[in-house]
């Protein structure tokens, strides 16, 4: 029973590291093109900086909500497991 409540545990923590790696990389290509489309369109069009970075900022905080979301699931896999206090008891030793 403790060697698979570890081996779970390991399977968790292994998957929120990679989920929240996979996040953060998308999010960070995502919000870069989202800034370059933006500076290019106020280069071409001065007067419109104002409603294009409105615009970018709501979608950089819309992009961004996204990477928070896998840390929530990556912290609910590592610490809301079926069997946390076994794992805790075998951690504590």
């Amino acid at each position: 029973m403790e060697a698979a409540a570890l081996t779970f545990f390991v399977a968790c923590v292994t998957a929120a590291g990679f989920g929240i790696a996979i996040a953060a990389f998308g999010c960070g290509i995502g919000q870069g093109l989202g800034l370059k489309a933006a500076v290019e369109g106020i280069a071409r069009n001065p007067e419109s900086s104002g409603k294009v970075t409105v615009t970018m900022l709501i979608g950089l905080a819309m992009i961004e909500s996204l990477c928070i979301y896998a840390l929530v699931i990556s912290l609910i896999l590592i610490y809301a497991t079926p069997m946390a206090t076994t794992v805790t008891n075998l951690l504590a030793h």
